[in-house]
């Protein structure tokens, strides 16, 4: 009997994910919006068991997101392998609000998935979500939404697929423009990937918008450029009329054959905090079982369209990779493979593993969710319930510094415990929160009276957060724990919570931080960080 794949495979924010099998090895990327280095590649040998194994974004010359906006920068990339080598397309989106899109995408490619990676190839600007279809002819062409600013009505802007040829040996896109497929009346029709198989041409999209209409479609054609058969039952994958499943917002898919012929879809979803519809863990990436009958439409394997918590796994060799590290004590080297920053490739202005070997120093730079240099080093939040902790030392020269213990959604929704000083100097623990109210991005400070602190010594500071109830605590140097007495909502750092005007893609973070709107880039010295997922 096969074992049974718990959903989501891949737990916290981890949207958008194409998938890719190289002989015995499948690799899963999915979008970073904001986070820096750019793209999640995860691998597994038997669909079940994965590993972060790269994030091939990771240089100036490639990804430079200073100045985007909440829930900009990478957008739904593509992974596929053809000629030898590894492809991956994705979206910058240097514009998302507002009746505009400015959506950078780009080609890198790489011989080993480990890179390194090449510096990207500009593409086009049309719309978000591109795609690279490898036909058998050896031809290449992309595909990607396009966005119609002009069209006002509601969902009227998504203006179908286009889809055009790539010349490798000119490296850009050549010949005329097709808009190949329009999608059904649940429109929004976005996320086009393209599939070759039983002399047909088979176009998976995504349609609905990202939240709780979010739905996957299927159409065929015996062309490449259409017209584009819609499948009978419309929407293969959705849990938009099955408000009680366990998986919501199910949409933005792609499809891999295993070694033995099955057919697996990955696709997107959320995990909504039990009678609240928020999403603390953002959008996740789950996997069904489908069968796929010669010249017939996909379906379910379990039946139905609505996503299932479990799925029966291929029948491959079980391959278990080490636990996730989650315990950190700082090094001289790279930073820690589970941690990432916001925006900015040039790491060493945010901070350093190497000024005071043992410790991660972080530079205080400027305002809490700045866009160009925001001071942070984060851990994706995974499950509903967590504790964290960490020790800093940091010595303000008043109330324009600040370094502390970060709860974060975005600059419009976080939760900060912080080391900070009074005008004079003396050192006091504040606790932050930006809860997205009007107006937008103001600074609520729930303590009340800030809690003194020692002129010297190290902090320690810790979160437990259980569903939607947060709770700080500190010890003082060579004291016990003390609760921070609020009660805050872990329930606001969450894609619902955020809504459009202030981004609503990426997911929750907890980590370290240090502010000097001063300019002065007051440092802050961490000694280690923990965060420990724990059962709801």
């Amino acid at each position: 009997m096969n074992a049974i794949i718990q959903n989501p495979i891949l737990r916290g924010f981890n949207p958008d994910p194409s998938i890719l099998r190289v002989g015995d090895d499948y690799y899963i990327a999915t979008s970073t919006f904001e986070w820096f280095p750019g793209v999640q590649i995860h691998h597994s040998r038997d669909l079940q068991n994965w590993r972060l194994l790269t994030r091939p974004l990771n240089r100036e010359s490639q990804l430079d997101m200073r100045g985007a906006e909440e829930s900009g920068g990478v957008w739904a990339p593509c992974l596929t392998h053809a000629d030898g080598k590894f492809w991956l397309i994705f979206s910058d989106l240097k514009r998302r609000t507002g009746s505009f899109k400015d959506s950078r995408n780009y080609l890198v490619t790489a011989d080993n998935i480990e890179g390194p990676w090449s510096d990207p190839i500009y593409l086009n600007g049309s719309g978000f979500d591109p795609s690279l279809f490898h036909d058998d002819d050896g031809r290449k062409y992309l595909l990607n939404m396009v966005w119609n600013h002009r069209n006002t009505e509601k969902g009227g802007k998504f203006g179908g697929i286009l889809c055009q040829e790539y010349s490798v040996e000119e490296q850009r896109l050549v010949g005329p423009i097709t808009n190949i497929y329009r999608g059904t009346d649940l429109r929004l029709t976005e996320g086009p990937h393209l599939y070759k198989r039983d002399g047909w041409y088979w176009l998976l999209t995504a349609e609905g918008g990202t939240e709780y209409n979010h739905a996957v479609t299927i159409a065929r054609s015996r062309n490449l450029l259409g017209p584009y058969e819609t499948d009978p039952a419309k929407h293969m994958l959705t849990s938009k009329d099955a408000p009680d499943a366990e998986l919501q917002r199910a949409g933005h898919a792609d499809i891999v054959e295993t070694q033995d012929g099955e057919f697996y879809m990955v696709h997107l979803c959320s995990r909504p905090l039990p009678g609240l519809k928020r999403s603390v863990c953002g959008r996740e990436t789950a996997i069904q079982k489908i069968i796929w009958e010669p010249g017939e439409f996909p379906r379910l394997a379990h039946g139905g369209n609505v996503p299932a918590a479990q799925v029966p796994a291929p029948n491959l060799p079980v391959q278990v990779w080490p636990e996730p590290q989650r315990e950190f004590d700082f090094a001289p080297g790279p930073l820690p493979q589970p941690l990432q920053w916001l925006r900015t490739p040039q790491a060493d202005r945010i901070f350093s593993l190497e000024d005071r070997p043992g410790w991660l120093r972080i530079f205080g730079r400027e305002s809490p969710g700045n866009r160009f240099e925001h001071a942070v080093v984060m851990h994706r939040q995974t499950e509903w319930a967590y504790d964290a902790e960490t020790e800093v030392e940091f010595a303000p020269q008043g109330y324009l510094q600040m370094a502390g213990l970060l709860c974060y959604y975005n600059a419009y929704l976080f939760h900060y415990l912080a080391i900070t000083a009074t005008e004079d100097g003396a050192r006091e623990l504040i606790v932050m929160s930006v809860k997205g109210d009007y107006p937008i991005g103001a600074v609520d400070y729930p303590l009340g009276q800030p809690i003194p602190l020692p002129a010297t010594g190290a902090i320690r500071l810790g979160v437990s957060v259980d569903r939607d109830r947060l709770n700080f605590r500190y010890a003082l140097p060579g004291g016990e724990w003390q609760p921070v007495p609020v009660t805050l909502d872990a329930s606001l750092l969450a894609d619902e919570a955020a809504g459009n005007a202030c981004g609503s893609h990426t997911g929750a973070f907890v980590g370290m931080a240090a502010h000097d709107i001063a300019g002065t880039a007051t440092p802050a010295d961490f000694s280690h960080f923990r965060y420990m997922p724990r059962p709801a």
